[in-house]
């Protein structure tokens, strides 16, 4: 890659990693799930009127939508709302690798070879470091949404390979466009109307940078250059600047929040990020549509913003 793509790459994992720290600001304004709705309504909503109609069946773009826009980060705002840090978040996320690499394995039959199973096997260690960690300090309820919305998120980029769409913003525009009214609808029942309320009414110029951010920063600049790259690059040279995302999340949720990095999290660190990037690169054995792998296609969505996975392999291509 060309210095100044390498660069752009790393701004992108940097805008994604310092967004877990938005979105925990941005929890002290509003309800988590009001707090995703206004992000998807923000950032998606106008651009359906310039994309064009989906390119894909409907049923992948209700799908994918379902399980990543209001699952996943339903989920995710939810936990992090619950007590879970911005940084162990951002880190955590990323056990969707593993998710998906074995949802891949049972609905793709693509097979994983020796090098991704160690790596699923590393991963899930950093995770019950993770664990343990996080229970020493606090019940765990917050930590198993987080994994939950991994786990959204590997059956989102599943149906996302299925779905194979040629044109990766038409799709994301539109996967991004569904959660929005269902995710009004379930922070008007779990969180009730009057929550609602008083956090709009009491929106200031703060809460305005937060929507702005999450929505236009990380999603609409951070998607389009993510994209850029994809076009022009393999994604096996683009996906590993996405592992830089956790290592943004925690150190600037330690700058910026004050969040403590624990030895034992040092060590989740290392073992989830080193596991991640041997699932993620690793080849799959026998798979049975890799030659569909296309290319362009958009990253998984992270929690940071929208794509922020690496996508190296064929089964998060898209």
């Amino acid at each position: 890659m060309r210095p100044v793509h390498t660069a752009l790459a790393v701004l992108v994992a940097a805008v994604w990693g310092f967004n877990f720290v938005v979105i925990q600001i941005g929890l002290d304004h509003f309800p988590p799930l009001l707090l995703s709705a206004l992000r998807f309504l923000v950032a998606a909503v106008p651009a359906v009127f310039f994309v064009g109609r989906p390119k894909v069946a409907w049923k992948w773009v209700l799908g994918v939508g379902v399980a990543l826009g209001i699952a996943k980060f339903g989920l995710l705002f939810t936990g992090m709302a619950a007590g879970m840090p911005a940084g162990l978040s951002s880190l955590v996320l990323q056990v969707q690798a593993v998710f998906t690499a074995v949802l891949a394995a049972v609905v793709l039959r693509e097979r994983p070879g020796r090098i991704r199973l160690a790596g699923m096997g590393v991963a899930l260690a950093g995770i019950a470091v993770a664990a343990v960690d996080r229970g020493t300090s606090a019940p765990v309820t917050a930590f198993l949404l987080v994994v939950a919305a991994a786990a959204c998120w590997g059956v989102s980029n599943v149906l996302t390979r299925k779905a194979a769409p040629p044109d990766a913003l038409n799709f994301m525009v539109w996967v991004c466009a569904v959660p929005v009214l269902p995710l009004f609808g379930l922070s008007l029942l779990v969180e009730g109307p009057e929550r609602d309320l008083a956090a709009l009414r009491a929106l200031d110029w703060s809460g305005v940078a937060v929507i702005g951010y999450v929505a236009w920063v990380s999603t609409v600049f951070g998607f389009g250059a993510w994209g850029y790259l994809l076009r022009r690059y393999p994604a096996s040279s683009v996906a590993p600047f996405s592992l830089l995302v956790p290592v943004f999340g925690m150190s600037s949720a330690a700058l910026v929040l004050g969040e403590g990095i624990s030895p034992l999290r040092w060590l989740a660190a290392a073992l989830l990020v080193g596991g991640v990037a041997a699932t993620s690169l690793a080849p799959a054995r026998g798979a049975r549509t890799a030659s569909r792998t296309v290319r362009g296609a958009p990253a998984p969505l992270s929690a940071a913003g929208l794509p922020g996975a690496a996508v190296a392999s064929p089964v998060r291509s898209g």
